[in-house]
């Protein structure tokens, strides 16, 4: 049994690797597997041992309680929502807004983001808005488990997802895949998740959220290829996007509580804010295993400008590692950009006590990995894992197979 909680495996040889690929575009909707000259996909896995997994799935399960708690103590006290760096618009919603209805927290979808470090696992966010990484999780895990011995694939997050759907509207039951119908990225997913859903017995809809009209607490679908008002709602368009939709009541429903259950709520994204730290001095919640795993998170009048090499800047609603700021990680050219925004929208910025992130060798040189460990309905539901050239995990890292080994072997088949 290896001392480290995860390592690479062997690469898979090129007769295993092009079917595998294959199959993750056709049966997986994986469509984009390059980007410009690079492969998308690892070619290697990475192994876990079965303790390390127990570990992170009741961590994972530990923060998910925290932050739904969190959550609802922060819509009870509304001023603090000030502190979080969120567009006026949703501040002013999410002021007038009640808890979303707890019966629907069945379909709350997170995904925390872990890494290991000399002094253990330490977490740099949840993605509690709108997460990604199903199909990888999904797929991605089950094929490559396929191609090696001694390892089983993690639970697989769609099929975990379809189900929880499933439990809550019924049999025949329609969804609405709502989502940012412009990127193919994002259309992947949805189709990916339309498949899974369909062979648990639900209908489904992919819209944008302009096809939909909130109405007492409902949904109707407007569009000229459908219509009709879904039995649930999965939101893939993140939140601080949809009041550039313009009108209210194509968004609004999702700030208010509605009798259709949505996946995920607009209220995720108080937690989905890298400023979610900066209100947890006036919470009651209990909040140990966050502030065990996260490292501190400042405002940015707490630290000198430009900050050093153990400060990381962070945008509040950043995604894929976009504008992440790091001295001597980030290309300095764009590290003073990233100072220069931060210095005049303080308020939309975080600072980030910076962890050293383990490097792990494998068959294509020295990676950082990041294992995101999925909940769905607070229940640990998967992994997400990606591995990156630089301590950073931006849209650049590839995507790579999460397996758990089962026996001593973890070889190829």
């Amino acid at each position: 049994m290896s001392a480290a909680p995860y390592f690479a495996g062997d690469a898979l040889r090129s007769e295993q690797w092009i079917p595998l690929r294959t199959r993750a575009i056709f049966d997986f909707c994986k469509w984009d597997v390059q980007c410009e000259d690079h492969s998308v996909l690892s070619p290697f896995p990475l192994l876990m041992e079965p303790a390390t997994a127990l570990f992170l799935n009741e961590t994972a399960e530990a923060l998910a309680r925290e932050a739904i708690s969190a959550e609802q103590e922060i819509l009870e006290r509304p001023q603090l929502i000030g502190r979080l760096g969120l567009p006026p618009e949703i501040q002013k919603k999410l002021r007038m807004a009640s808890r979303a209805n707890a019966e629907f927290d069945a379909l709350r979808v997170m995904r925390f983001d872990f890494h290991s470090t000399p002094e253990g696992w330490r977490i740099s966010e949840v993605n509690a808005d709108v997460p990604g990484g199903f199909i990888e999780a999904s797929g991605w895990n089950s094929l490559f488990a396929g191609e090696i011995k001694g390892v089983s694939a993690p639970p697989s997050t769609s099929e975990r997802y379809a189900q929880a759907v499933r439990e809550m509207v019924g049999e025949d039951g329609l969804v609405a895949l709502v989502h940012a119908t412009g990127y193919s990225d994002d259309r992947q997913v949805m189709q990916h998740l339309a498949r899974r859903f369909s062979a648990h017995g639900l209908r489904t809809c992919l819209l944008s959220p302009a096809h939909l009209r909130w109405m007492e607490g409902h949904a109707e679908i407007r569009a000229n290829f459908t219509s009709g008002r879904p039995d649930a709602i999965v939101r893939f368009f993140p939140a601080e996007w949809l009041p550039n939709l313009g009108r209210e009541d194509s968004w609004e429903g999702y700030f208010e509580r509605t009798r259709v259950p949505v996946s995920n709520p607009g209220s995720a994204i108080l937690l989905q804010t890298k400023r979610f730290p900066l209100v947890w001095d006036a919470l009651l919640t209990d909040l140990s295993t966050w502030c065990r795993l996260l490292p501190q998170t400042v405002a940015l009048n707490d630290i000198d400008i430009p900050p050093d090499n153990s400060w990381v800047l962070k945008p509040a609603l950043g995604r894929v590692g976009e504008r992440i700021g790091i001295r001597g990680v980030t290309l300095d050219s764009d590290f003073q950009k990233i100072v220069g925004e931060a210095q005049r929208n303080p308020q939309q910025w975080v600072a980030q006590k910076r962890f050293e992130i383990l490097p792990m060798a494998t068959p294509c040189g020295e990676k950082y990995p990041c294992v995101g460990v999925f909940t769905i309905g607070g229940k640990a539901a998967g992994y997400y894992g990606r591995i990156a050239d630089i301590p950073i995990i931006t849209q650049d890292a590839q995507d790579v197979a999460v397996l758990i080994r089962t026996t001593a072997e973890g070889k190829m088949a």
